[in-house]
């Protein structure tokens, strides 16, 4: 696959550079979407291409159809023949009704706030073209087409981060997408390979003509839950690789720590024999086999130290009872999130084998909404966790013989270690923490003429679990580096010098090596990989670690067996 180039600029706008034919396709209509087919075609363009089942296509033109006779015999249809929302008495006659589809777009032209990523306005046309497919939504197969079109050239229209309370799906960030399809006029703006343009001169540059929304077209475009779901499919993907990096975070923490893997035993954890449990047991039994930091006390013997407990403190020796519910957390929210991008969400749906239509509310996004309030809270626990181990190896106390703060060279008195370091770790976490806190249940009660008088928040919870993603991975490149120091430095305990691939666990071995080469340095036996604390600074060391793990680098590499296991 050609990994496409992502970057953050001054409006905050992630930009997509399409590098042509992905050796993957994501073939539409056939098959379910999966979270990693939103993130291969979001992040990694690759292409899609829509199913050529006739039968697909049937059922969409059919239901294009049932909307064109209703039209034309007035029969009532809501947001066909009526108004929207709190004004659905008001009479729309036949003549009126391409107008309504048309106004409705511009009239929701009020989003605010910064411009979304444009990874999850990629991930909101694809699954907004699967729910299409269905052709219970009385939508034209060249609209449909015009998404795959946009997708595969590289074309994303700008959408804000405020303006939807995902009560009637994503009214206001669709109306952004469906305005650029059909190049409404030059104030709604695209990326297009980087370069920012119009959408009538970008559906210049695409050899395609402007638009007019026949009626249900607007509505059916822009009434769903597809951008918060495609936000949501995002995290998901982000907490995966935050998750398995956790793990392999606690793994060079237990052999900074010289922990045991004891706690880890089969026989502890089929007697608790929670899924996300035994998981996480396995996992770290399978990253601390074969180190020489850690201790293998697997026969059931015990290492008693005097002046020492003779069991693990509780960040070790509870690891796989505290990230367990996480795990299955993590898992029950993947299957929501999944279920949520394979569904029709707009209103009404057509029925076209009963010729029917009805009145219904799959555009609610709660199961979103309290998903990615779940997302969050495991964020912040996860982070915690983090925290303890960091705390513990900074800790003379408790630490086992490391340097306090792990200065690297004791020999230097003026020498502070990792302590500015762990500041900031401690500024980030609290953060994390903070946006653990629900949104769902803080609805306005009174939103839309009091129509939309309960309301999921599920685009603003998803749009937050999308920061609480970008800092946690900011937290996760800054344990990442305790995690390296500390093996550095029992290295040096154990064996008199500081190359720690020689007495790491092969499993740990890789993702230490990635961290180095990252920032630009290779194990050494003379020095640890931060020594001096006047020698660099570490905030560039922060931001190229977090930068990686954002564009699924070296380091997520490093742990992609981990990661195979979470789906």
């Amino acid at each position: 696959m050609n990994i496409t180039s992502l970057h953050q600029n001054k409006t905050n706008v992630v930009s997509f550079s399409y590098q042509g034919q992905s050796d993957d396709i994501v073939v539409l209509g056939e098959q379910e979407l999966t979270i990693d087919d939103v993130a291969n075609v979001a992040r990694y363009g690759t292409q899609v291409r829509l199913t050529e089942d006739t039968n697909t296509w049937q059922r969409v033109n059919a239901s294009c159809d049932y909307i064109s006779n209703a039209v034309e015999n007035a029969q009532p249809i809501y947001g066909v023949t009526s108004g929207f929302g709190g004004m659905a008495n008001v009479v729309v006659s036949p003549q009126q009704a391409t107008e309504l589809q048309n106004n409705l777009v511009f009239y929701h032209k009020v989003g605010a706030g910064r411009i979304l990523p444009l990874e999850d306005v990629r991930a909101a046309m694809l699954v907004r073209m699967k729910s299409h497919l269905y052709g219970a939504s009385g939508i034209r197969e060249e609209l449909i087409r015009r998404m795959e079109i946009f997708l595969n050239a590289g074309v994303t229209p700008h959408v804000y981060e405020l303006g939807s309370i995902g009560a009637s799906g994503d009214l206001t960030p669709l109306s952004y997408i469906t305005g650029a399809l059909i190049g409404l006029n030059g104030d709604y703006k695209v990326d297009f390979n980087g370069e920012e343009m119009d959408a009538p001169a970008a559906l210049e540059k695409l050899g395609l003509s402007p638009l007019q929304l026949l009626p249900k077209e607007g509505l059916a475009m822009m009434n769903g839950t597809s951008v918060m779901s495609g936000i949501a499919a995002n995290c998901v993907y982000n907490a995966r690789v935050l998750l398995a990096l956790s793990i392999g975070v606690h793994a060079l923490a237990i052999q900074g720590l010289k922990g045991t893997n004891q706690s880890f035993h089969p026989f502890i954890h089929d007697r608790k024999p929670h899924a996300g449990q035994k998981w996480a047991a396995d996992q770290m039994l399978n990253l601390l086999a074969g180190s020489q930091l850690s201790r293998d006390e697997l026969d059931g013997s015990h290492d008693y130290r005097d002046k020492e407990p003779i069991q693990d403190r509780y960040s070790l020796r509870c690891l796989a009872q505290y990230t367990g519910p996480i795990v299955d957390g993590l898992s029950a929210i993947a299957r929501q999130i999944e279920r949520e991008i394979n569904s029709v969400t707009d209103n009404p749906l057509i029925d076209v084998d009963n010729q029917a239509s009805y009145h219904g509310g799959n555009f609610l996004g709660q199961y979103v909404g309290t998903a990615m309030d779940s997302l969050r809270y495991y964020i912040g626990l996860l982070a915690k966790h983090l925290d303890v181990q960091i705390a513990s190896l900074v800790a003379p106390e408790f630490n086992r013989g490391l340097p306090a703060s792990l200065v690297g060279n004791t020999a230097r008195q003026v020498n502070m270690g990792l302590k500015g370091l762990q500041i900031t770790a401690n500024s980030i976490m609290p953060l994390l923490s903070f946006y653990g806190n629900s949104i769902v249940d803080r609805f306005p009660t009174h939103a839309e003429q009091f129509n939309q008088n309960i309301n999921s928040q599920g685009f603003n919870a998803a749009t937050l679990a999308g920061r609480s993603v970008e800092i946690f991975q900011q937290y996760m490149a800054i344990a990442l580096m305790f995690g390296v120091q500390a093996v550095d430095l029992r290295t040096h305990l154990v064996a008199g010098h500081y190359d720690a691939t020689q007495y790491l666990s092969p499993a740990t071995k890789q993702l230490y090596l990635a961290v180095l080469q990252v920032v630009g340095q290779s194990p050494s036996p003379e020095r640890p990989y931060i020594c001096n604390d006047n020698e660099q600074g570490l905030d560039v060391h922060i931001a190229q670690i977090a930068a990686d793990i954002a564009n699924g680098g070296l380091i997520v590499e490093a742990v992609a067996q981990i990661l195979s296991t979470l789906k």
